[in-house]
């Protein structure tokens, strides 16, 4: 698929780091680093834009490396993007490790996946059908 993006940041389009990647890689563009101290949130601009296709959604996802290296992830993990949103991409980050954490012009902070989606009809009824799990949640089948 084609996807229109308007770059007014200092870098490169997103890309796909690996031909099998499913996110492309976002980056920080900012004008001076931040620190962000630990349990500080952070809404880091990216300088992107984009027009999304009807049925389709940008998720905002963390990177795997900054989360367990440096403890810091995508807040509202996975941020979704709508199709009538032409705002600038911005991303929630958190600190959650007890060590500063500096964000760098050109760092790549998150990823983000183009994913299709459908719109439900819903219907109000009384009863739903019976399944062997029924309203068994929440680590109901045990860890082991």
């Amino acid at each position: 698929m084609e996807l229109k993006i308007i770059n007014t940041s200092k870098h490169p389009l997103p890309a796909y780091e690996t031909k099998a990647s499913a996110g492309m890689d976002i980056r920080a563009n900012i004008d001076t680093p931040y620190i962000m101290r630990p349990m500080e949130r952070a809404l880091v601009s990216t300088g992107l834009y984009i027009e999304l296709p009807v049925g389709y959604e940008a998720q905002i996802r963390p990177r795997s490396g900054l989360a367990i290296k440096k403890g810091v992830t995508v807040l509202n993990a996975p941020g979704t993007i709508d199709a009538d949103y032409r705002g600038e991409i911005k991303v929630i980050l958190v600190n959650l490790s007890t060590d500063d954490f500096i964000i760098n012009d050109g760092e790549r902070i998150a990823q983000m996946i183009i994913s299709k989606h459908e719109h439900a009809t819903l219907i109000e009824v009384k009863e739903l059908a019976e399944t062997d799990r029924g309203a068994g949640g929440f680590g109901h089948t045990g860890s082991k």
